[in-house]
């Protein structure tokens, strides 16, 4: 009688998504515990200014906190799917059998909360035919994004290893670095290569998984269970492999401020400053800023560094040129020039919703947190319902062992 109504079909897909909500809540809690790593630093690197690269190029001057957000939003936009992908596997396939359910009157609704479903599949053939399937391809979606998401923040950090003086390292020692065999002078950073490369399987992984999905008719067992158990296991792993990561680094503020004032990355700021305060085409104050870095660069001035009196002829020659109606004199004082080009001062003076200044920062800091929070309380909801419901069942089912009924 104990088989009646059941079949390998709604009992292997109900296991298999019982599993794989446990690797979602798993894979949500590990998160959790890296964004509070990184947010912690965040916290501590508002003021510090650092380099921000496009197209492997210095660009723009950027707190390292806002930096650090970036990456952030990308693991926010992870959490959430990861809920979205909960709440469209928790459906019960439970008493719909093979294809088409089954002449005896099953119970489907109790079952499901034995369970901790949040409701039987509303289909009988979707239940262990497709389903398991999306559910599938749905996770490796969302792996897919945070291996991504690693392997491109610690490839940015790698970029500091090329240098001789990096603004960002790891502390040596321990996992963190090795030396060289052959090489005594160097310490290769040991950890982020592995993790790196750890975050590459996952995402490789993470595309075998939709492969093996690939191009098959309805009910074959290839893609299913635990064929794609690795791939959430080592996500856990990843996560916190990347947390070792992040508690390693090791930011120079001062070196980082000596990097941004090697190159022009406050040049942009120059040509915003003259079409916003003095209404000078931005075609000109553009050219003019450009030309800046240009003389800079060929006679090894730093921004700092450059000779107010030359700044004022080479507006001269650009307005003369580009826009003969207007002033050749050079609007801004020598003290308006210098201030312009001080990317601290250009962090504190954005004004943009979203930016990096410190009003902006308290905002978005507050608001992760809250975040965070409320991921960790909604992944602790799910377990411990899953719990309630498992110790009823136990709790039930040995009631009915133990009734006379049965005895």
């Amino acid at each position: 009688m104990l088989h009646i109504g059941r079949s390998s079909q709604d009992m292997h897909a109900a296991a298999n998504t019982m599993i794989l909500r446990d690797y979602v809540l798993d894979i949500s809690e590990a998160l959790s515990k890296t964004m509070q790593i990184m947010l912690d630093i965040a916290k501590r690197n508002v003021d510090t200014i650092v380099p921000n690269y496009t197209n492997g190029v210095a660009a723009q001057p950027n707190s390292y906190a806002h930096y650090l957000f970036g990456y952030l939003m990308s693991f926010q936009r992870d959490q959430e799917k990861l809920r979205q992908a909960y709440e469209r596997l928790n459906y019960s396939p439970m008493g719909t059998t093979v294809l088409n359910g089954t002449s005896w009157p099953l119970d489907r609704q109790r079952m499901s909360q034995y369970l901790a479903f949040t409701a039987p599949t509303s289909n009988a053939y979707d239940a262990a035919q497709t389903k398991p399937i999306d559910e599938i391809i749905d996770i490796s979606g969302v792996i897919t994004g945070i291996g991504l998401h690693i392997g491109t923040f610690i490839q940015d950090v790698m970029t500091q290893y090329a240098q001789p003086r990096p603004w960002i390292i790891l502390q040596e020692g321990g996992d963190n670095t090795y030396v060289s065999s052959a090489m005594p002078q160097k310490r290769n950073p040991g950890i982020l290569i592995n993790t790196r490369r750890d975050a590459s399987s996952v995402v490789g992984d993470a595309q075998a998984n939709i492969m093996r999905a690939h191009n098959l008719a309805p009910g074959f067992i290839d893609p299913k269970a635990n064929s794609y158990w690795p791939s959430l296991s080592e996500t856990v792993k990843l996560l916190q492999s990347f947390d070792k990561c992040l508690l390693a680094l090791r930011i120079n503020p001062e070196r980082a401020f000596e990097e941004l004032n090697l190159d022009w990355t406050a040049s942009q700021e120059v040509a915003d400053y003259l079409v916003r305060e003095y209404k000078v085409p931005f075609r000109v104050g553009h050219h003019f800023a450009s030309h800046l870095v240009s003389y800079a660069r060929e006679h090894g001035i730093k921004p700092l560094e450059f000779p107010y009196p030359e700044a004022v002829k080479i507006y001269s020659e650009v307005i003369k040129t580009e826009y003969p109606s207007g002033d050749p004199r050079l609007p801004l004082t020598e003290e308006q020039l210098k201030s312009i080009l001080n990317p601290r001062e250009i962090i504190k003076n954005r004004r943009t919703y979203g930016g990096p200044q410190p009003v902006e920062m308290e905002r978005q800091i507050r608001e992760m947190q809250e975040s965070i929070n409320a991921q960790e309380r909604w992944t602790t909801e799910k377990k411990e319902a899953i719990n309630t419901a498992l110790n009823q069942l136990d709790k039930d089912f040995s009631e009915v062992l133990n009734s006379p009924a049965v005895k």
